[in-house]
């Protein structure tokens, strides 16, 4: 499986995916220029992946800008075309930007940049990215983002309720959600979602900080493996 990272302006999670898909996970990977205007190379089951900083300085919103780098429209038309598509951090706010994926990502609720680690409640399996995990199962990943806090309209969220988008919530350690377990004020406490064709991620919190055991926890890794087995790389 070939994955290909996006470089923009202001990117600085984007060695750091690099490192854990090629050292970690022992796959190919390259990093793509913002400036491409073509995706050359990748096939269908190969994985795009926006990763997280502050791409353009998050001047107007964060990712309203880099949606209309000349790279996207390659990404676009690579998820449209049944491609994979991975947006964490400012890549998941990139992804709404442009409308891959539906709702926004505002400012945290309590207006400061917010940057520990999370639990997460794993709310479906039917994906790639959560096919290997089990439902309801507790994961603890880092954040570090001010503008993580998602919105959408309430026919918005019932329809990602009702089609199994939502992947991920913000919990406690138990698994419990409520609302000191959400640290941004997100609705419905969504840390994470997919596309209608479930080929497209986007999530706040950074799998690729929590994918080794140098760091003292690697249950972020568990998303690379799912990833990597529902595309039959892993068995």
């Amino acid at each position: 499986m070939k994955f290909g990272v996006v470089v923009f302006p202001g990117s600085n999670c984007d060695d750091d995916m690099i490192h854990v898909l090629g050292s970690v996970m022992q796959q190919e990977v390259v990093k793509l220029w913002h400036k491409n205007t073509s995706l050359p190379g990748f096939e269908k089951g190969d994985c795009i992946v926006l990763p997280g900083g502050f791409s353009y300085g998050d001047y107007l919103r964060a990712g309203a800008i880099a949606r209309f780098s000349p790279i996207m429209q390659a990404v676009i038309d690579f998820a449209n075309n049944g491609g994979y598509v991975w947006g964490i951090c400012n890549g998941f706010q990139i992804l709404c930007e442009a409308g891959l994926l539906p709702g926004a990502l505002l400012r945290n609720h309590n207006q400061k940049f917010i940057c520990k680690n999370v639990f997460l409640k794993t709310e479906t399996t039917n994906s790639a990215i959560t096919s290997q995990l089990a439902k309801d199962q507790v994961l603890k990943i880092p954040i570090a983002h001010a503008e993580g806090r998602y919105h959408a309209s309430h026919a918005v969220l019932d329809e990602l309720a009702a089609n199994d988008q939502i992947l991920f919530t913000y919990c406690d350690e138990h698994g419990q959600t409520n609302a000191d377990a959400n640290p941004n004020g997100a609705e419905r406490h969504i840390a994470g979602i997919c596309n209608q064709d479930r080929n497209v991620f986007g999530m706040m919190p950074h799998p690729e900080r929590a994918s080794e055991v140098t760091l003292g926890n690697t249950d972020g890794r568990h998303l690379f493996e799912s990833l990597l087995t529902t595309s039959g790389v892993l068995s």
